[in-house]
């Protein structure tokens, strides 16, 4: 097992742990799933889950260079 490390808002995290403490699980495992959902190549035939559709079309119209900035700015504020 490997570590990471992320940065992540403390209310994000606060709300993660009341979540993962209601469904019996971890933050770790949470991001550990998720992550693995994210990268896992789709069976053939096999349309993604919903969750990662939602997620994926979240992002339409968005440009790197815009999120970079926005970046930026939450990591100086």
């Amino acid at each position: 097992m490997h570590k990471l490390t992320l940065s992540v808002d403390e209310k994000v995290v606060g709300r993660a742990k009341r979540y993962a403490a209601q469904h019996g699980t971890s933050v770790s495992r949470m991001v550990e799933r998720y992550l693995d959902l994210v990268v896992a190549p789709a069976q053939a035939g096999e349309e993604d889950p919903p969750v990662l559709r939602m997620l994926r079309g979240a992002a339409k119209g968005v440009f790197h260079e815009e999120y970079g900035r926005y970046l930026q700015r939450k990591s100086t504020s």
